[in-house]
């Protein structure tokens, strides 16, 4: 039993210590103050959201930080957010689960890229069309036909600017993201496995498994480095929504917001008190 004490808390530590060595680099509880970001095209600060493009055709708009932030750690990333796409209009491309018509576009895209403070293409664009290095996570809600896997309602992966196709996509079940409703959205990268997993959903609590995952993402070698601007980028076209991010935090390093998971906890808890009890035993 000694000898499984030592591997056990030396896993615990190494766990907690992992934790602690990440750093919110960005913390936005809302947008009323947008200091740190460069807002671009059509985005604008709306009260207390951050609103990539307003409700009306043929917009183009994003928000990144205004200066580059490190990622040192293999370009590893946690970052949670909340948005919500309202006063859906113009073209309607299909019929949700409840039969009703689907309108509204083109969604958002959480990016990290090196190109720099811009904008990209409108419409299907979702301004992350032709931004270069870059990766991005999109909440689609246009139909763009077989490039798009004839889907209204789904989230992607997009590497440098090319958003149709995707790298990767699944569909969104749970609800029309034109819907009005707030989603909360977490995504992580964890450079080590080069996995990165986006969740998603409209409950509070953070859904086990991932929506989406996302293999052998080299991050730092798609950049050409662990410096990158983050932000959010989103376009309209014939269908337009106001397409709102209403908070915002990220953390330099993979860790899953909620972690460590109470299992954790107590195997660094328990660990450390059998360290405790050795140390007390008689030599």
């Amino acid at each position: 039993m000694k000898k499984l004490l030592i591997p056990a808390l030396a896993v615990a530590i190494a766990s907690l210590a992992s934790q602690a060595n990440a750093t919110i680099v960005i913390n936005y509880p809302d947008f009323s103050s947008v200091a740190g970001l460069t807002i671009n095209g059509n985005a604008a600060q709306a009260g207390n959201v951050l609103r990539v493009t307003p409700a009306d055709f043929g917009q183009s708009g994003s928000a990144f930080s205004t200066t580059t932030v490190s990622l040192a750690s293999g370009a590893s990333f946690s970052t949670y957010f909340q948005f919500r796409f309202t006063s859906p209009g113009g073209a309607c491309d299909g019929i949700d689960q409840n039969g009703n018509s689907t309108c509204g576009a083109d969604g958002l895209v959480f990016a990290v890229q090196t190109a720099g403070n811009n904008v990209g293409g409108l419409g299907g664009g979702l301004g992350f069309d032709g931004i270069s290095p870059s990766v991005g996570v999109e909440f689609d809600t246009w139909n763009n036909g077989s490039s798009d896997g004839n889907s209204s309602n789904h989230v992607g992966v997009d590497i440098n600017g090319v958003v149709l196709p995707s790298a990767a996509q699944t569909e969104v079940t749970e609800a029309d993201m034109n819907g009005g409703d707030i989603w909360n959205a977490w995504i992580d990268y964890n450079s080590v496995s080069q996995l990165l997993e986006v969740r998603l959903t409209r409950s509070l609590a953070r859904p086990t498994t991932a929506l989406l995952s996302y293999n052998n993402l080299d991050l730092a070698g798609v950049l050409g480095t662990t410096n990158a601007f983050v932000g959010f980028t989103s376009g309209t076209g014939a269908a337009f929504a106001n397409h709102d991010v209403l908070n915002w935090r990220l953390e330099d390093n993979y860790r899953p917001f909620g972690v460590p998971e109470p299992g954790s906890l107590a195997l660094a808890g328990a660990a450390l008190a059998l360290l405790g009890l050795r140390r007390r035993q008689p030599r």
